[in-house]
């Protein structure tokens, strides 16, 4: 398992990264089938947002798999994302079941 992280106008986080880490551990203990995850960074300045982004994107067999989320932290943005690709692997998994 590779993780990569990508920060656009955002200083480097240890911590962050720390916290990401542990969470994709996680995902990757319990599907076994990911091979890298690219986790993103970003500031969006908007008046109708909360402007701290993470994007989340996990290589695996098939398509690749891509979450994106908005919140007022990036920790909260973060398992927003990872919620959202959780879904997206259970289906993956289904999937890749043989009959």
């Amino acid at each position: 398992m590779d993780i990569n992280f990508e920060y656009h106008e955002v200083d480097p986080s240890e911590s962050l990264e720390f916290f990401v880490t542990e969470k994709l551990n996680k995902l990757f203990n319990k599907y076994e089938f990911i091979v890298r995850a690219d986790v993103f960074f970003k500031i969006q300045n908007s008046s109708n947002n909360n402007g701290k982004i993470s994007g989340v994107r996990l290589s695996a067999p098939g398509p690749r798999l891509f979450a994106e989320a908005d919140s007022d932290t990036y920790h909260k943005s973060v398992t927003e994302a990872l919620t959202q690709l959780e879904r997206q692997l259970e289906k993956r998994k289904g999937k890749m079941k043989t009959h």
